[in-house]
């Protein structure tokens, strides 16, 4: 296992110990445990709780305008005084204007969903930001380390959202054999059996989106919360109907619909997304048109796929912030067929750990 020791830090004597990887002393958590930044929910209550139980809160910032990116980083430091991070897309038109943001801010960590430039790397090292991206591919995380990385998150199959087709258990050791730098483990994890379990495969830590989604911190609304908790695994499927990538989420009405949906109402409904979505964004169709050249750069998209893209975060929105799990779709990692009950971050992160503990200790020695 890559943790480095236990030990108790100053504190109430029921306090759960600490578990020390490459990842806690690389941006100072408390605990080896990541909240991932999922567009809609990851605001500043979420992050803030999740800083604050220990873990390492991120920030999403893609569905912000920087103005409001600006606020939110605010909003975070006036809850807690740990570190957090923000997550933000590597290919967007105004990348260098949010960096800058992140840096006046005094985030401790960047992290993105694509693969940042070389130059971005550099500049958020230079200032002090620690750079952790997320990759679904050995070969990516080879890239980025080489560029200057500080950590990669490691996404397999099961994880909800944007997602490939190979499981963690095959997808993180190929990526720990790899790289000198700490690698995360994300995709099925949940308590902390799966920390250990990631621990024992070489990784510094463990990041969770469903698992925090769905805490009593998260702003998702309690209809669309409840939706999660019926689900069984098999309620979790990978569609491409929603964006034309790979999407796992929860399996609904809508989502059926778009399954069944002709191409000529697909792109129409696109269209109409793409617009709201510029609206909200206070991006100019030329921004959107830019950003829709950059997704394209590197990978076998069609325009149509990348029109299809906008309907995406509307999609999300609806059901994460206005409750509309009819109108909405639900990313979801397929660990939403395990989870039963709402905790706090707080009692969220307890429980993963002492369970961490427990289970190493139960390990035959």
């Amino acid at each position: 296992m890559t943790a480095e020791g236990t030990a108790t830090t100053g504190a109430a004597a029921n306090e759960t110990p600490v578990l020390a990887t490459a990842l806690t002393k690389l941006v100072g958590v408390r605990h080896p445990l990541v909240q991932t930044g999922m567009g809609w929910v990851a605001g500043p209550r979420l992050v803030s709780a999740a800083a604050n139980a220990g873990a390492l809160g991120i920030l999403a910032s893609a569905t912000m305008t920087p103005e409001q990116l600006r606020s939110a980083i605010g909003e975070v430091a006036s809850r807690t005084d740990r570190p957090f991070g923000v997550n933000l897309r590597a290919d967007a038109g105004d990348a260098a204007e949010r960096v800058r943001i992140i840096i006046d801010g005094g985030v401790r960590v960047a992290s993105f969903a694509l693969a940042p430039s070389r130059e971005l790397i550099a500049r958020l090292k230079d200032a002090g930001v620690v750079v952790i991206p997320s990759i679904g591919a050995r070969r990516h995380a080879e890239k980025v380390a080489a560029w200057g990385a500080d950590a990669v998150v490691v996404q397999g199959g099961e994880g909800g959202g944007h997602t490939g087709s190979v499981a963690t258990t095959v997808l993180l050791p190929q990526v720990v054999d790899a790289v000198d730098i700490p690698v995360i483990a994300a995709g099925g994890f949940f308590d902390g059996r799966g920390l250990v379990a990631a621990l024992a495969y070489g990784a510094a830590g463990i990041a969770m989106g469903t698992r925090f989604l769905l805490t009593s911190d998260s702003t998702v609304p309690p209809a669309v919360q409840a939706r999660y908790l019926k689900a069984a695994v098999k309620d979790v499927t990978v569609t491409t109907k929603v964006d034309g990538l790979p999407h796992r989420m929860l399996r609904s009405e809508l989502v059926a619909s778009l399954e069944r949906s002709g191409r000529a109402a697909t792109l129409l409904t696109a269209v109409r997304h793409a617009a709201s979505f510029r609206k909200l964004s206070g991006l100019s169709w030329a921004q959107l048109v830019r950003d829709g050249l950059a997704m394209k750069h590197g990978r076998e998209l069609t325009w149509s796929q990348v029109l299809l893209a906008a309907n995406a975060p509307m999609l999300l929105k609806a059901s994460m912030v206005d409750g509309r799990t009819d109108l909405g779709v639900m990313a979801s990692g397929q660990v939403a067929g395990l989870i039963e009950d709402l905790p706090s971050c707080a009692e969220l992160v307890d429980r993963i750990m002492a369970e961490a503990h427990r289970t190493v200790a139960a390990l035959p020695h």
